[in-house]
């Protein structure tokens, strides 16, 4: 495998879970900020978690596909 396609895998899988992490807590900011009940935000905070993690998700299983094809 080409030591410059691994690197790049490598560095795009760390900046995709950064900018996921980002992504992740100012949705949770601002979901906290919009105010209302626990009843009301838990279910937001939910499921923007499990949509953001799961692009990264499918982020990470693409670039291990990309990877592996060599």
């Amino acid at each position: 495998m080409n030591k410059n396609k691994t690197a790049i895998i490598k560095w795009t899988k760390r900046i995709a879970g950064l900018v996921t992490i980002v992504v992740w807590i100012s949705v949770l900011y601002s979901i906290f900020q919009a105010g209302g009940v626990f009843n009301e935000q838990a279910p937001k905070c939910i499921i923007s978690t499990m949509i953001i993690f799961s692009i990264l998700t499918a982020i990470h299983k693409g670039l291990e596909y990309w990877e592996r094809q060599e």
